[in-house]
């Protein structure tokens, strides 16, 4: 009885251990190749549960995430002008066919990244000989990136890769050259800039002759206008005393001498000398002979 139970027991545990050999799990960050006797069988690329013949089956797992291949080190490249340039860029691919993937490369990702570099430099090459150095480093940039682009993803899709995004970090003159391409900008800077401030300083003077005109227009404006205004205010300061003394001249001239002996006799120190019988005195008098 016991030895029945023992045999019981194993054959459980048998069949348990070959349940789990035939169980396999793929995650949502993977996708799977099961192999039969070395021969592609089916290719499991959704997450989950999945069943393979034990000991006649093995499954090889694949990264299916975007992957990043940055270049170590600048790349030098030669422009239409014979210019060096260098040249730091990155790739983002991911597998898009891991059947095609694994017959192209074996499965090796560094074998598939020497391929991917090898095209992405050859197009670099090819796209950097045909344009100037402005429009490496500003003018065509995106449009060198879009180019390398779908080249890059065209050759990587013969080994079931898809290229995601090629982009250019950075594209700088080789240090040897350096040096003098920012002497020579930065003198182009300072032509420029004293171009702008001697543009500034004519407008400048400009603005201010302009002023000083107007200035010199408004002055006479203002002086002639208040001139005007003087000689309107005298007129009629003339016509008022006109009027005044036509209609009584013995009143007005009364009024007159007495302003006259005002300002005359102002203060104690003032001395005048004149002749008594002067018309000077003529109110004087007259006023004398009234008090009698």
């Amino acid at each position: 009885m016991k030895h029945n139970f023992g045999n019981a027991l194993m054959g459980a545990v048998a069949l348990l251990v070959l349940f789990s050999l035939s169980l396999f799990v793929v995650d949502q960050r993977q996708t799977a190749i099961v192999f039969q006797l070395g021969e592609v069988v089916s290719v499991k690329t959704e997450p989950g549960l999945y069943f393979k013949i034990p000991m006649v089956q093995n499954v090889r797992y694949f990264d299916s995430r975007i992957l990043t291949m940055d270049s170590a080190e600048p790349e030098r490249f030669i422009t239409a002008e014979k210019k060096n340039v260098m040249v730091d860029s990155f790739v983002k691919w991911r597998i898009a066919d891991v059947k095609q993937y694994y017959i192209s490369v074996g499965g090796d990702e560094e074998r598939a990244r020497t391929r991917l570099m090898q095209t992405v430099n050859a197009s670099m090459r090819e796209e950097f000989g045909k344009r100037t150095i402005h429009e490496v480093v500003s003018g065509e940039r995106e449009q060198i990136m879009k180019v390398l682009r779908e080249k890059t993803d065209g050759d990587a899709r013969k080994i079931g890769v898809e290229v995601l995004d090629v982009r250019l970090k950075r594209v700088d003159f080789p240090q040897e050259i350096s040096g003098s391409v920012y002497s020579r900008m930065e003198a182009e800077r300072k032509r420029v800039a004293n171009e702008l401030r001697a543009t500034g300083n004519a407008e400048s003077e400009k603005i201010r002759a302009d002023a000083d005109r107007q200035r010199e227009v408004i002055l006479a404006d203002a002086y002639r206008d208040a001139q005007k205004i003087k000689g309107e205010g005298d007129a009629k300061a003339t016509a008022i005393y006109a009027s005044a003394f036509g209609r009584n001249t013995e009143f007005y001239s009364f009024y007159r001498s007495l302003e006259a002996y005002k300002q005359s006799f102002k203060n104690k120190g003032d001395v005048m000398v004149i002749d008594p019988s002067s018309a000077f005195f003529k109110y004087l008098k007259s006023s004398g002979k009234s008090g009698k």
